[in-house]
């Protein structure tokens, strides 16, 4: 079945799916994070041969972390289902209610959007959280993942439908992509008879071609050429804790850091030590001028390194004059995604927290903090990065719309 078909049926299951209330959503959810955990060897069985396909083919170790389910992410990945399922329901609520001039009364009522469509890449969790997101918000989902995550998708899909079908709900509420062509995906998004929402999560390049091809709305997510600037007043250890965590903790991801920016005043002082302490982690580190000419043997960085999302043990070095230049920098190359800045002098602080235009900004903590998880919003459907509708970790809320509800007694106009 072809993309165009799957997204037919999930429009005739998304209007099921619309009389369907909160505790039968949640039901099902909860019911789904149990089949996930029931159906584990399977998962697992299927995430390993994508993994050895992966290495075969030459992914990059980065990316293959990306890729990688273990016990221990499944079972995070099941917690993160039951999580949703227990936020409030975002379905019927009522965001203004008044009485208009005419008698009639009016209210803004939160209602699902219908079919929400994701593109994405390796990352299998992206498989449930979607699932279970835009089940909760009422909503059914046709994703669209990378080749090299089809059979682990499709075994974590399968945990879904299974909870579905025991709940007596259609199968059609979630779609899978099976493989399909470029010229395929491509009719997929400007499929605008069945899909009423586009969300991309993956790489710049993804998210560019998306938008580039889409005639259905988008949500830009995901790529994040993220930053952290260390002010001349930074606490050079708390500094040190920031950038190894922003840029070690996992590389590939959205939220790790991909330039470090540093303050001149202290550069003598701080670039040796930091850049010994991510050189015996195995960070290799382009950088400027300047900041050659401190530390010997970094790599040169051109203007392309200042744009580039790594996703890897790489990233770049810049030395800076004050916190105006790095801002600066950050709005020339960024992806208004998440930026940190480390100082203990107030003015420096506001001057950043308010210069910066990213959906997150970060005063003396990490990047990787921007996640829904870490926010309390449960799994997310992918962080944003544009300013209409939804902006940063996106949460339930975000994955609703509204409607006007008008009772009268008769009146006419």
């Amino acid at each position: 079945m072809n993309l165009i078909e799957q997204a037919k049926l999930a429009k005739i299951a998304s209007r099921q799916l619309r009389a369907i209330d909160g505790k039968t959503r949640d039901k099902v959810l909860l019911d789904f994070a149990k089949t996930l955990l029931a159906n584990k060897d399977e998962i697992l069985k299927e995430n390993a041969a994508d993994v050895a396909e992966a290495r075969q083919n030459g992914m990059s170790q980065a990316m293959i972390d990306r890729l990688v389910i273990n016990d221990t992410r499944l079972a995070a990945i099941a917690e993160g289902v039951r999580q949703v399922a227990a936020l409030e329901d975002p379905v019927g609520k009522v965001l203004e209610e008044r009485q208009i001039s005419c008698g009639i009364h009016l209210k803004k009522v939160s209602v699902p959007i219908g079919v929400i469509g994701i593109i994405f890449e390796s990352r299998p969790n992206v498989t449930a959280d979607c699932a279970a997101l835009c089940f909760k918000a009422g909503s059914a989902c046709v994703l669209k993942g990378g080749k090299e995550s089809y059979r682990s998708c499709k075994a974590i899909t399968d945990a879904m439908k299974e909870a579905l079908q025991e709940n007596g709900i259609t199968t059609d509420a979630l779609m899978l992509g099976e493989k399909p062509s470029h010229e395929e995906t491509e009719q997929f998004m400007a499929c605008r008879e069945y899909v009423d929402l586009l969300i991309p999560r993956g790489s710049k390049r993804l998210i560019r071609t998306v938008v580039e091809h889409a005639k259905i709305p988008v949500i830009e997510t995901g790529a994040g050429v993220c930053h952290v600037y260390v002010d001349a007043t930074a606490d050079f250890d708390m500094a040190d804790k920031i950038i190894l965590n922003a840029k070690l903790s996992r590389p590939s991801v959205c939220n790790a850091m991909e330039t470090l920016l540093v303050n001149k005043q202290i550069a003598q002082e701080y670039l040796p030590r930091i850049t010994s302490l991510l050189r015996e982690k195995g960070v290799s580190i382009y950088a400027d001028e300047s900041s050659r000419a401190i530390v010997e043997g970094l790599l040169e960085a051109t203007d392309e390194s200042y744009h580039t999302e790594y996703n890897d043990l790489i990233m770049n070095l810049r030395i800076v004059e004050d916190v105006d230049q790095a801002i600066e920098h950050i709005e020339t190359y960024g992806t208004h995604h998440s930026d940190a800045i480390v100082t203990n002098d107030a003015v420096s602080r506001d001057k950043f927290m308010n210069g910066i235009d990213s959906a997150c900004v970060y005063h003396n903590a990490s990047t990787r903090f921007t996640d829904g998880f870490e926010f309390g919003l449960g799994a997310e459907i992918g962080i944003s990065t544009q300013k209409l509708h939804a902006r940063g970790p996106m949460g339930l809320n975000e994955l609703t719309t509204y409607a006007y509800q008008l009772e009268g007694k008769g009146e006419t106009r």
